[in-house]
Order: C-alpha cells, then sequence, then structure tokens
C-alpha cells in the first residue's frame, strides 16, 4: 500500500472534515501518499481527484461540512460506473480507499471492495443510525444543535403558554430525537423505533395544564411523519394552542464538537491502519470507547437498535 484516497459521500456531517485531516496527516507520517477525491463518487469516476499534503488538511478541523463536497450518484450503482471508477484510480497508482459516509456509501465501498480494490468505511452521518458503532460522526454536534433550538423554543412556548412540536431529523432512526427529547425535557419523544399511543400523550398534556403547566414541548422524529400533521392532531385533542417548528438542514451544520473531532480523528487514522495492514471490505467503529471494526457484510446484516432504557426513562421523568 503505496498511495491511498479518501472521499465523503452522502449527506454532510460536522466532522467530516476532522476525519479527513486525521486520514491524510496519518497516511503521510507512515510514508503514504494521499490522493483527494472531490464530489463522492461522482467525482471518483469523473477523476476529480489531486494529491493531497500536510497543508492541505490545515486549519480544517474545527470546520463543518467537508471541504471534498460530496455528492449522490445514480451512475456509480452500475458495474461500469463502478468500472470507471477503478480506472481512475488505477491511473493515479491508488491502491485503497476511504470512504468517509453512512449506509448508502458503505455499499459503494463493498462493491469496489468485491471487484479487487480494497476500501474502508468511516461512519459520518448526523442520523447515528449505522450498526456496529456506538457513534456516528456528527451526531454529538447536530444533538447540541438541536437541544440549543430546543431551549431557546421553551422561552417562547412559555412566554405565550403554547404546545410546540419539533420536528427533527435522523431518517428512520430516533437516536436525534431520543436523546434531544431527554436532554430538552421534552413532554413527548416521538421515534419509528417504538410506536407512542396518541390517547396517552393527549392525557399527558391535558394533564400538565390541569396542573397549572404553562407548555409542552414534543420531540418528533422525522421517520414518524410530518410535524404539521402531528400538530394539527394534537391541537384537536386538547383544545391547546399549537406551534410547529421543523429545524432542518440546520442540524447538518455548524462547527464540531470536541466529541466529534475527537471522534472523527480516531476512526480516520484506524481506517488508514486497516489499509496498511492490506484489510478492505470493513467498517471502523467505536463500541463502549475502544476502536473497533467489522466486514461490511456484518454491518449490513444488522439493524439499527435504539436504547429502550432511554426511552424509558424519558416518559418517567415527564409525568
Amino acid at each position: 500500500m503505496k498511495k491511498i484516497g479518501v472521499l465523503t459521500s452522502g449527506g454532510d456531517s460536522p466532522g467530516m472534515n476532522a476525519a479527513i485531516r486525521a486520514v491524510v496527516r496519518k497516511a503521510i507520517f507512515h510514508d503514504l501518499e494521499v490522493f483527494g477525491v472531490k464530489n463522492g463518487y461522482q467525482g471518483l469516476m469523473e477523476g476529480n481527484i489531486e494529491k493531497m499534503n500536510l497543508g492541505s488538511v490545515g486549519d480544517i478541523i474545527q470546520r463543518g461540512g467537508t471541504i471534498l463536497f460530496s455528492a449522490r450518484s445514480e451512475e456509480f450503482k452500475t458495474d461500469e460506473g463502478q468500472q470507471r471508477a477503478i480506472e481512475q484510480m488505477k491511473k493515479l497508482g491508488i491502491d485503497g480507499l476511504i470512504v468517509i459516509g453512512g449506509d448508502g456509501s458503505f455499499r459503494g465501498a463493498q462493491k469496489l471492495t468485491e471487484k479487487g480494490f480494497p476500501c474502508i468505511g468511516v461512519p459520518g452521518t448526523i442520523d447515528n443510525d449505522i450498526p456496529g458503532t456506538d457513534f456516528t460522526i456528527g451526531f454529538d454536534t447536530s444533538l447540541n444543535t438541536i437541544i440549543e433550538a430546543v431551549d431557546k423554543v421553551r422561552d417562547t412556548a412559555t412566554s405565550h403558554e403554547r404546545t410546540y412540536i419539533i420536528e427533527v431529523m435522523g431518517r428512520d432512526a430516533g437516536d436525534l430525537a431520543l436523546w434531544a427529547g431527554l436532554a430538552g425535557g421534552a413532554e413527548s419523544i416521538l421515534i419509528p423505533e417504538k410506536k407512542e399511543d396518541f390517547s396517552e400523550i393527549v392525557d399527558r398534556l391535558n394533564r400538565g395544564h390541569e396542573r397549572g403547566k404553562k407548555h409542552s414541548i414534543i420531540v418528533l422524529a422525522e421517520g414518524v411523519g410530518s410535524g404539521f400533521d402531528f400538530g394539527e392532531r394534537i391541537e384537536k385533542a386538547t383544545k391547546l394552542e399549537t406551534r410547529v417548528t421543523v429545524l432542518g438542514y440546520i442540524q447538518r451544520g455548524g462547527t464540531p464538537t470536541a466529541s466529534d473531532r475527537v471522534l472523527a480523528s480516531r476512526l480516520g487514522a484506524k481506517a488508514v491502519e486497516l489499509l496498511i495492514n492490506e484489510q478492505g471490505g470493513r467498517m471502523v467503529g467505536i463500541q463502549n470507547n475502544k476502536l473497533v471494526d467489522f466486514a461490511f457484510d456484518e454491518v449490513f446484516a444488522k439493524n439499527h437498535s435504539f436504547n429502550l432504557d432511554m426511552y424509558n426513562l424519558s416518559k418517567e421523568l415527564s409525568i
């Protein structure tokens, strides 16, 4: 292994730049040449690749987004597209590739590995929905963005004595909603992994109102449905004035937290070590604060799990 490439794919997440920095500097430390691929797999097929040096990743650890940019590519899902990508890397003598992204990005990396080109996946997504790792790069930063928004919305909710529905991202995973709801003191948390009885939510809101509670916060994961639709149901059932806030893409931006910077640095460096040891087709992760790695097949065979104890605790504390 003399030359490696690195790319970011799928949705951006805070901390991706820290991971890129770790990959580049860890590789150079071990006398490898590093090439950055711009615009994800699309850029890989088009040969949008440039050599990186220590200065290429200077002053980026604190920046959100990704300096390599990201893009989605339908063409890369085809055998022809994957072969084009491999040919582009062969032209430059690249021996292995590190892919920073989510589940879909890893499936592309697996296809390249099956075609004889070793790839390592680094989990970068705010959704925290990748099996095999306790946390993904960007989750902590996004979580703190949501909590800050919840705290601010609560001020307005209190002033106007309203119920607020806050819709957060997460695709089909409820981690962002669950963690933000517990940390933000939400009265109810709606996640796709656990069906909530609507009448129970209504009863909880009515009980709070009867004892003089002036406002309520409900955090809803996008995988459950529309915050606006749910808000209409709540207002009709409780007769309480209800407002909806959809946080949207603000959750994907911003300066990464210290936790995300450290996690990204550790995972990026670990990915380089795997390639140096001539391993491919694997994802790096973290479990109980220890670095781990799994074959892509193992990752794809599992389903993302949520913390049931934390969910139950949130209900106990919101009585």
